[in-house]
């Protein structure tokens, strides 16, 4: 970001280009237990200036990085109620806006909510159209995987596990395939979380598992294993996963439970 900054204030431009930095830092402090950072960056991009066209695409850069991290803290923070509540925000001609729908769906979904996840679903079909009908190729593809991941949240929230999962177990092994970077929710994560709420532990268990392999220590993943080895009497893992997201987050003044809750287990060792 300083880099960037740098380069941007010697009159040598790029400027946008530190927005990809602050998703990788974003990324880091949520995982760590350190989001009143995270939410200190978010309330940093969205008091920056109007930007310049990046990449020649025609949107503004902060904008879209405030959209995304907007959409993507509740997630990571598993507040649904504040996601299925979201107002996505306007980028104009970008696929930004569908990341708030994705979330909205999500968040909704896990509250048992199909016909507002249903509304979710539709926003981003008639935004995924429009690109396709403008020949936006990326933007396109964007919405497409937004679409088919609340998609699948939608079946989830109607009680079809099975239908939700085979939804997005081609996106999860696309993603793996490629060794995208990790700076959203990985698909593997959401297959694992759907199948711990429908009480099927083990199977969740291995999920978590796989995904912590292309996806290491992430926090609700780290969790996510650990409850899922509790649900499935394999307490000594359980403590492990415990006792790794307790390491992971070292040094952060965070309350969120799931800290208290690791805490309050291994005390009891």
């Amino acid at each position: 970001m300083a880099a960037t900054r740098k380069t941007a204030a010697m009159g040598m431009g790029g400027e946008g280009h530190q927005f990809h930095a602050m998703s990788f830092l974003f990324y880091a402090y949520m995982q760590s237990g350190r989001e009143s950072q995270a939410k200190a960056l978010i309330d940093e991009i969205a008091a920056m200036p109007h930007m310049h066209d990046m990449y020649g695409l025609g949107f503004d850069p902060h904008l879209a990085m405030e959209a995304d991290l907007a959409a993507l803290y509740p997630l990571e923070m598993r507040d649904w109620s504040a996601a299925a509540s979201l107002a996505p925000m306007k980028v104009p001609h970008t696929a930004e806006e569908s990341v708030g729908y994705w979330a909205k769906a999500i968040g909704s979904a896990h509250l048992h909510q199909p016909e507002d996840t249903r509304r979710d679903v539709a926003a981003i079909e008639a935004m995924h159209q429009e690109f396709v009908d403008h020949k936006k190729k990326d933007f396109a593809e964007a919405a497409e995987h937004d679409l088919k991941e609340a998609k699948a949240w939608l079946a989830f929230s109607e009680g079809k596990t099975d239908d939700a999962v085979a939804i997005l177990r081609p996106l999860a092994e696309k993603e793996e395939s490629l060794g995208d970077e990790p700076q959203g929710i990985p698909t593997r994560e959401m297959i694992a979380d759907m199948l711990l709420e429908a009480n099927r532990p083990q199977q969740a268990l291995a999920e978590y598992q796989m995904d912590l392999k292309f996806s290491p220590n992430r926090f609700n993943g780290l969790y996510g294993a650990a409850r899922a080895a509790e649900a499935a009497g394999q307490q000594s893992d359980a403590n492990e996963y415990y006792a790794l997201l307790l390491k992971t987050c070292e040094g952060s003044n965070s309350t969120r439970p799931e800290l208290t809750h690791a805490r309050e287990l291994l005390a009891k060792k």
